[in-house]
């Protein structure tokens, strides 16, 4: 057994320890509005479900560690009070892990993730239109549990009204536990999935992933890449060089029949393999050496 005293731990330490230790804990995929009007769209796994009368979530912002600054989420939530908590499911994961990125203030995730803006009926914030339950909620308090880095917020969100995708409901009306496909957060990079088992999702990269948006249309409108897929696409910061891709296929026959053969769908499949491998780098040069000369 290894003891250690918190007081003598630093704070990175502390709270891989924590997040290590505590899972795995759902996740709240939040969408809110800064006062101007911009969306923002957040994942946070310090969250669950604390009371059915009145039904009230609570989720926590936590203050970075690196650099003790505020996140965008508990921003607009202080100034506008209204959020909506959305239910992640194996589905969107990556595209949810994409969202976590920092991009600038401001800039929207529902576009760089590549998810769709669903307006509420309620509130101001957009519901992600992908996620298999949408809570509208209005902010009720706002709890600070301290001033430093790695210090949580606690934001108290009374449901107003509940969405629910019908495909995840069972003959009963009820929600069905394996349709729904929920995933939940451990430490690192890893995740579970409630109906399988634990999985791995790389952290976005620290510099910006380029984002979904960024995927040429032919690319993202596929019938054969999923959203994970574009997810994982989207989380790369500079796509391959044409001699990076040139020297790729030179070197795999089999993706040069591929090619060869001008067969769109067994193209977008070899790179889908490639994902699934998580080899995001090879899967964008299959993608791009058709339009190469």
């Amino acid at each position: 057994m290894v003891s250690m005293l918190v007081s003598e731990l630093s704070t990175a330490k502390l709270h891989s320890c924590l997040l290590g230790a505590i899972g795995p804990r759902p996740i709240a995929f939040a969408s809110t509005m800064d006062a101007q009007g911009r969306p923002n769209l957040s994942p946070f796994s310090f969250f669950n479900v604390f009371s059915a009368n009145p039904p009230v979530l609570i989720f926590s912002p936590a203050r970075r560690v690196r650099d003790n600054t505020t996140k965008h989420t508990l921003e607009n939530v202080l100034e506008t009070k209204e959020v909506v908590v959305n239910v992640v499911n194996y589905n969107m994961v990556q595209q949810m892990s994409l969202s976590s990125t920092e991009y600038q203030e401001g800039e929207n995730e529902f576009v760089k993730a590549g998810l769709t803006m669903l307006k509420s009926d309620i509130v101001k914030p957009f519901r992600v239109a992908e996620a298999p339950v949408q809570f509208e909620c209005k902010v009720t308090k706002v709890e600070a549990l301290g001033k430093d880095g790695g210090a949580g917020n606690l934001i108290f969100s009374e449901v107003l009204k509940i969405h629910v995708d019908q495909e995840v409901l069972d003959e009963n009306g009820g929600i069905d536990q394996y349709k729904i496909d929920q995933v939940a957060r451990m430490g690192g990079n890893w995740y579970t999935r409630a109906n399988v088992g634990m999985f791995e999702v790389p952290k976005p990269i620290s510099s910006l992933g380029i984002g979904v948006d960024r995927i040429p249309e032919r690319i993202r409108l596929s019938s054969i890449l999923t959203g994970n897929d574009l997810g994982m696409l989207g989380n790369i910061e500079k796509l391959p060089t044409p001699e990076e891709i040139h020297a790729f296929v030179d070197q795999d026959l089999e993706v040069k029949a591929i090619l060869r053969s001008g067969n769109q769908e067994k193209i977008e499949q070899k790179a889908q393999a490639f994902l699934k491998k998580n080899e995001v780098f090879s899967a964008w040069k299959v993608l791009l050496a058709n339009t190469l000369k």
